[in-house]
């Protein structure tokens, strides 16, 4: 008896917590002991586990009230982005198996409608949460589902994003019954920018500017700004917006990474810190072995150095200065290097004005996010001719973050556009090479695609050289076989060939995607019984299926394999995981290669 009434008084509230419906057993005056011991948990896992910690605390009360109040699923709520979702998450059925996020075949670290029903939109990009819960409202309308409830929780970082402009104009002049929840904590992984930014910024010192604001002026019924960690006044006010029709908007001022001191301190360095100390908040430190360089580094460093001997260089990124690592050039040339907020269409338009006026713009945005301004990369940058360099960070399998991140299909949706070059560096030396070539001037714009993470050079910090436009290079000569590698691929494939311990292997690294070097093309096909090529791009358009197009065009029938990312979205792992799962790991690579001995 002694036991079970200790056990008893162990447990939180939070055990006894499975979904929404448990959490609205409690009462209200439970819910502030429920937030520490929510922000505990998350707190507990990500310390070990890592993943995206910052987001999820800031907006711990909130969450907790948005269950409590309305009735989810029935009631629909989209998280935008997703880095703010843990808590949503535990609170609903994933409590148990929350130590698998973002691992291969755990949980997703982003909203995902396949995983649960609570999770009503996937999310990973920013500034989709508007159009998509005025989308749901709508056909709720349509429907006669008249007293459903729609919320959308976007932070102050993504509202500035054309996309959510487009859907705030749309929904203040309709009848949907729809409710904003602004999570205002001025940043998003780095800090929040742009004139929106300072208004909200004003309005927190001078509760008046409040009175006569844009969204009122959009047919939006405002509140706020409020308080968004005090939980009886977020009860208050949602209780009260739950009971008006129509479009509503309220503005709650959060704290990112709320609850954990170094968090709040370091906002930018915790939104994915990596492993922590949970009573601290210390970072671990990994042992001080000296390793290559990560590529974003490589650019961070090299653009430097150009724009110190060419004024002409400017910078440009949508809202990744630190994972990109142009802060290092908004640091040294702040009024050549500027952060557009999260906005990638303006951001390539904004490079085309430049290079139109002879500027040299470097706009570096993710593979995945480049998706986003695909129209105007065609219209106003390839069809214009204008020389602009685009560096697509994070291209190619990215890890944890998933479907919505990886940067898979750059090289197919890239390589169908006129006038536009498309290179891959094997190695940091070359992403050097191509950032200088590209910067003496090209007749048309360039793409440099480079994967997430670190390279393979020690030494990488090497004179410049220029690189031939269109021109491959042979790494390894053979008699039988020919490997055909793009960009950092190069890698897996040397300690393929190496494992086989023959000299019948040729290894080739193609560089350009477009143009082709069709010389070294025909010198392959031409010499060798068998090639493989391999890429960490989808295999349908990409580099494979342009080297198919040349056979066909020229009559080739030799034996050819394909190894690249199959057609599935690949989830979250490893690089190293993932890259089993498409075949294109060192001893998949060695595999196909025996095969053809």
């Amino acid at each position: 008896m002694l036991c079970l009434y200790f056990c008893k008084m162990k447990q939180t509230l939070l055990d006894n917590i499975t979904l929404p419906e448990d959490l609205r057993e409690l009462n209200k005056e439970e819910l502030p002991l429920l937030a520490k011991e929510l922000r505990d948990f998350i707190i507990d896992i990500v310390a070990t586990k890592e993943g995206h910690l910052g987001a999820s605390l800031g907006v711990v009360e909130l969450t907790i009230a948005l269950h409590y109040v309305f009735n989810t699923p029935a009631d629909q709520l989209i998280w935008d982005v997703g880095h703010q979702a843990y808590g949503h998450k535990i609170l609903t059925g994933r409590k148990s198996i929350f130590h698998t996020n973002r691992q291969l075949n755990g949980i997703s670290g982003f909203p995902k409608r396949e995983e649960s029903k609570y999770d009503t939109f996937g999310v990973g990009h920013s500034s989709t949460s508007i159009s998509a819960a005025l989308g749901m409202a709508m056909a709720s309308n349509l429907k006669g589902e008249t007293e459903k409830q729609h919320i959308a929780v976007i932070g102050d970082a993504s509202i500035a994003s054309g996309m959510a402009f487009e859907a705030l104009n749309h929904a203040g002049v309709s009848n949907a019954n729809l409710l904003i929840i602004l999570n205002d904590n001025a940043i998003g992984i780095d800090p929040s920018v742009g004139a929106l930014k300072e208004y909200l910024t004003n309005v927190k010192k001078d509760r008046q500017l409040a009175k006569n604001n844009i969204i009122k002026a959009l047919n939006f019924d405002y509140r706020g700004p409020i308080d968004g960690h005090n939980l009886p006044r977020l009860l208050k006010e949602l209780e009260r917006l739950k009971k008006i029709k129509g479009p509503k908007f309220l503005h709650v001022i959060t704290t990112k990474g709320k609850g954990l001191k170094k968090a709040e301190e370091d906002q930018v360095k915790y939104h994915a810190p990596g492993k922590f100390d949970k009573l601290t908040g210390e970072l671990i430190i990994k042992p001080n072995v000296k390793q290559p360089p990560k590529y974003q580094d490589v650019f961070g460093s090299t653009i430097i150095e150009l724009a110190k001997e060419n004024e002409k260089i400017v910078g440009i990124t949508p809202a990744m200065p630190t994972g990109s690592s142009l802060k290092y050039m908004m640091e040294q040339f702040p009024e050549r290097a500027f952060d557009v907020g999260i906005a990638e269409q303006h951001a390539v338009t904004l490079a085309a004005g430049m290079a139109t006026q002879g500027l040299i713009p470097f706009c570096n945005i993710y593979s995945t996010f480049l998706q986003r301004a695909y129209d105007q990369v065609v219209h106003d940058v390839a069809l214009q001719k204008l020389p602009v360099i685009f560096c697509l960070d994070r291209a190619g399998l990215v890890g944890e973050d998933g479907a919505t991140h990886h940067g898979v299909f750059d090289i197919a949706y890239l390589r169908c556009i006129p006038n536009l070059i498309i290179f891959a560096p094997r190695n940091e030396v070359e992403l050097r090479n191509i950032m200088y070539t590209a910067q003496l001037g090209l007749d048309f714009p360039i793409a440099i695609r480079y994967p997430r993470g670190r390279g393979v050079t020690l030494d990488w910090k090497q004179p410049f050289t220029k690189i031939e436009i269109g021109k491959g290079v042979l790494l390894k000569e053979g008699s039988e076989i020919a490997v055909i590698s793009i960009g950092n691929m190069a890698k897996n494939v040397t300690k393929a060939i190496e494992s086989t311990e023959t000299d019948k292997i040729a290894h080739y690294d193609l560089r350009f995607i477009a143009p082709l070097d069709k010389e070294m093309l025909h010198q392959i096909f031409t010499k060798y019984k068998t090639i493989i090529t391999v890429e960490d791009g989808v295999l349908k358009g990409g580099m494979g299926s342009a080297i198919a197009e040349f056979t066909i065009i020229n009559n080739y029938t030799k034996k050819i394999k394909f190894l690249g990312v199959p057609e599935q979205f690949i989830e979250q792992g490893t690089v190293e995981e993932l890259q089993q799962i498409a075949g294109i790991d060192p001893e998949s690579i060695a595999y196909q290669i025996n095969k053809f001995l």
